[in-house]
């Protein structure tokens, strides 16, 4: 459960009540607005075509998003699925989609881990009947590359091919509104990846849900393992 002070500050603080670009989550400032999106979405469109994030990554939840990820504390992937279903969901409009997909680990990371954080998370949300959650829809290619010192353009290229989507899971996404759920969106390029796969294969439509999201100035941060 989250604490009663840090639920407190969410249900004022949280980055639905701020205004954050349409495509990607990202905080907006007057110069750079326009159309409800940042000036970096305007000249270059990511694959996917809206985020929904519940906090920043540097703010009240970053240390327990660590103790989950980090320290195996899976109690703590519960308090983030409460905190998604009571200030999240409101918010949400998703009357098209169908599936919802976390972003996956390699196999050798899910091995090493023993369990993948971002799942763990989505698997206690309280889903419309209309969205099936599918935990291995999606599959991850091992790189030993740590990305956390690179750039959008960097991280971009090193994710090219990255994702794949099991065979089996195809009719799942063909012709269908898909939401994907993170835990950490960084630069957005492994949700891009991710949409660019999908709709290559079909899909009609691609929604983040993003439980923290790193805002301008982008900052050194812990790496999402990529």
């Amino acid at each position: 459960m989250v604490c009663h002070s840090c639920f407190a500050f969410l249900e004022n603080q949280s980055l639905f009540y701020y205004p954050c670009c349409i495509r990607c989550g990202v905080d907006l400032d007057g110069y750079s607005a326009e159309q409800n999106q940042c000036s970096a979405c305007l000249l270059l469109s990511p694959a996917f075509d809206r985020t929904h994030c519940l906090d920043r990554y540097d703010g009240v939840l970053q240390h327990a998003m660590h103790q989950l990820k980090y320290q195996r504390r899976l109690a703590i992937a519960s308090a983030f699925a409460f905190a998604w279903n009571r200030l999240a969901m409101p918010h949400l409009d998703t009357p098209e989609a169908t599936v919802l997909l976390p972003v996956p680990l390699s196999t050798q990371k899910l091995s090493q881990r023993g369990f993948n954080q971002t799942w763990e998370i989505a698997k206690r949300i309280q889903l419309p009947l209309s969205i099936e959650p599918i935990a291995n829809a999606l599959g991850r290619h091992h790189s030993d590359k740590n990305q956390v010192q690179h750039n959008r353009l960097d991280r971009q290229s090193a994710l090219r091919h990255a994702f794949y989507i099991h065979p089996e899971a195809l009719s799942k996404i063909q012709n269908k509104s898909i939401v994907v759920f993170d835990d950490v969106m960084t630069t957005g390029s492994t949700l891009h990846e991710i949409a660019t796969l999908l709709k290559d294969n079909g899909a009609r439509s691609v929604v983040n849900w993003v439980v923290l999201r790193a805002l301008r100035p982008q900052t050194r941060i812990h790496s999402r393992d990529l």
